[in-house]
């Protein structure tokens, strides 16, 4: 079994798995935002597939070529990977990109531009339990051991991408004024025509009445699961083991209810709380 010093390398004090990064960042760093970039920011297991297909379809208005033919990987990229670089660089505008990145880590293009942001949050009570079964497919990351032993790992930020709260912390007081939007799993799940309403609203892209239930259809946990452009079951699996858990497995709110016990969502709830102690901002979901 692989410890998580040979996994991972570092940047920036976040643990990044060398599976998928290079120790070159030169990219990254010199990037350059266009004024009519999107950008959607998510810390992981939070939505960030969801949201790719929703983008994608929104800007395409509700046309499915794009969505059915190309990985949604190549069609909203991440933009720290320099693998990703090629595929960047050949997108048409107005470009879909995406990263797990903290605010404070952006290029200084992203301040100086007009892009925008989207940034997806969700109770991190499900991403902690999403997370958990993610460790156990992806092959690049360390095996999580038991849920307490991961969920202690979580909340020292020794999973990919660091703490949750870090990542939050930083969007949340992000000084983008109007061109951010925070979005939450949560209200997703619970109005998705209402969701990609408001997020073509953001975009200033306007849709048809007959685009918007289409898209949500689309985008629904279901047609994604089924989407071989959406669910990764194109990877090999030395990348991602399907067999140890489907990447799309729930597509739920609340399922840490059925996995932390009395005594875990105690302990989780207190070190989350005690991270956030002074913000200016509250949460859009009890932590209770």
């Amino acid at each position: 079994m692989s410890s998580f010093e040979e996994l991972y390398l570092h940047y920036r004090g976040l643990p990044l798995p060398r599976g998928t990064f290079s120790e070159d960042f030169k990219y990254f760093e010199e990037f350059n935002f266009k004024d009519d970039d999107i950008l959607v920011v998510t810390y992981p297991k939070s939505g960030t597939t969801w949201m790719k297909e929703i983008l994608t379809l929104v800007l395409n208005s509700g046309d499915l070529t794009l969505f059915q033919t190309i990985p949604c990987w190549l069609r909203v990229p991440h933009i720290e990977m320099k693998a990703m670089a090629k595929h960047m660089e050949q997108l048409a505008s107005p470009r879909s990109l995406s990263t797990h990145f903290l605010y404070n880590m952006m290029p200084s293009s992203l301040h100086t531009s007009k892009a925008k942001v989207i940034y997806v949050m969700r109770n991190p009570k499900d991403i902690l339990v999403s997370s958990y079964y993610f460790h156990q497919m992806a092959n690049f990351l360390e095996d999580p051991g038991t849920l307490d032993e991961f969920m202690d790992k979580f909340l020292k930020g020794r999973v990919f991408y660091g703490k949750w709260t870090d990542h939050v912390k930083s969007w949340k007081c992000a000084e983008l004024g109007d061109r951010i939007m925070f979005i939450t799993y949560e209200e997703m799940i619970q109005d998705l025509p209402a969701s990609v309403t408001r997020i073509s609203n953001f975009l200033c892209h306007n849709l048809s009445e007959d685009a918007i239930p289409k898209i949500a259809e689309y985008c629904s946990f279901k047609s994604m699961k089924d989407n071989k452009m959406s669910n990764y079951s194109t990877l090999p699996k030395e990348t991602m083991d399907h067999d140890k858990s489907p990447f799309m497995r729930k597509g739920i709110a609340g399922d840490w209810k059925i996995h932390l016990n009395s005594e875990q969502q105690t302990l989780f709830t207190s070190a989350i709380r005690k991270e956030l102690e002074g913000q200016n901002f509250s949460l859009p979901w009890s932590l209770d």
